[in-house]
């Protein structure tokens, strides 16, 4: 069920719920999501952006 704001979720999460909160806003898969910031890891700055996404993003009540 998408919301219409961003939020982790408190359950389905595997670190910090980040990825699985993206995914469940935007409608689309978690993996896919996981995926995409492994790779932009490997590539660019996925763990800062991470960390600045867990900081900021509140959690789901």
């Amino acid at each position: 069920m998408a919301t219409n704001r961003l939020v982790r979720p408190r359950q389905g999460k595997w670190i910090a719920g980040v990825c699985a909160g993206l995914a469940e806003r935007f409608g689309i898969s978690t993996f896919l999501v996981r995926v995409g910031f492994v790779i932009f890891g490997l590539v660019g700055a996925g763990e800062i952006v991470y960390i600045a996404l867990w900081i900021a993003v509140p959690k789901e009540e």
